[in-house]
């Protein structure tokens, strides 16, 4: 399962975002960021495309009911990230939707090159939700939100994962607000 996403700016430009967790990607599909440009699940069939372009042998299919559970998940663990970021306690209803989901059934590992499959060949649209929940309970625990940042360019708000050894990254995205810092301080440094 890999993380990121392809985003627009309000001005046209597109950059790559890896949140460093897929629930965070999750979120970015929309709740987190008040740019409507960056909403992705307006319908059942993109719920579906966005899934299965992150787990293996997703339902091509999702319901209404399905996109309305993934809207609360989304919506939910778009709150607890701002809030932990925030350094607040987060909602006590949004802890309980993402451990609602979290509970339920989600896609079990397997190991490649095997000639047979236990139980069902495709996973259903509530087991990669159930998945993406259960990331949101690792991402969001005591021991781990200490990794969570937010964008250290002054203009941008994104909060990411800070996968990186160290535990020092500071941008969203060195294409976009990584390189605008350096372009700033070169052009202050050229300046003086």
């Amino acid at each position: 399962m890999h993380t990121g996403q392809w985003f627009s700016s309000r001005e046209g430009t597109r950059w790559w975002f890896d949140s460093g967790a897929i629930s965070l990607d999750f979120a970015y599909t929309g709740s987190i960021s008040d740019n409507p440009a960056w909403e992705q699940l307006r319908a059942p069939s993109e719920l579906a495309t966005w899934l299965a372009g992150r787990f293996e042998r997703v339902d091509a299919t999702a319901t209404e009911r399905e996109l309305v559970d993934a809207l609360a998940l989304r919506s939910a663990i778009a709150g607890v990230a701002h809030a932990l970021n925030e350094k607040r306690e987060p909602n006590a209803d949004d802890i309980d939707t993402i451990n609602l989901f979290a509970a339920t059934p989600n896609i079990p590992p397997a190991l490649p090159g095997g000639n047979r499959h236990a139980g069902r060949s495709s996973v259903r649209i509530g087991q990669a939700l159930a998945t993406i929940a259960r990331d949101a309970v690792e991402l969001f625990d005591e021991n781990a939100n200490d990794r969570l940042r937010e964008c250290a360019a002054a203009d941008c708000q994104l909060i990411f994962y800070d996968e990186s050894r160290s535990n020092n990254r500071r941008w969203c995205s060195m294409q976009r607000c990584g390189n605008r810092s350096k372009v700033r301080a070169h052009r202050a440094r050229a300046s003086a």
